[in-house]
């Protein structure tokens, strides 16, 4: 009666050691993806920031050669400011397939991947 009363205690103190090692494995698995999520987001804003900029100088340049080819500046300015509003409509009517499902993609390989 004794042994198995040991057998008992034994196999509640292994479960509480189980349960405890599967806790702290998901917290380890949950840090990692978490600060993967958090590395793709820092990137992808940097990279955001730094093409904005590229676009600003870029649209300058272009605004001063269609400018220049059409003889007014302002009206360059105007061609430019419609071609981003379409660039906007197109970027806005596109946005499930262009950022929603890549997006959902990445985060759900990231969380529900098992490797």
């Amino acid at each position: 009666m004794a042994e198995s009363q040991n057998q008992y205690i034994r196999l509640w103190e292994e479960l509480k050691r189980y349960f405890r090692l599967q806790i702290d494995y998901t917290r380890l698995t949950a840090v990692e993806k978490v600060s993967l999520l958090l590395a793709a987001i820092s990137v992808s804003l940097v990279m955001g920031l730094l093409c904005v900029c590229a676009l600003f100088y870029l649209s300058f340049a272009l605004a001063e050669v269609i400018g220049q080819w059409i003889g007014e500046e302002w009206v360059a300015y105007l061609i430019l400011g419609g071609l981003f509003a379409v660039l906007m409509l197109i970027v806005y009517a596109f946005r499930k397939q262009l950022i929603i499902n890549p997006v959902t993609r990445f985060v759900t390989r990231l969380f529900l991947d098992k490797k």
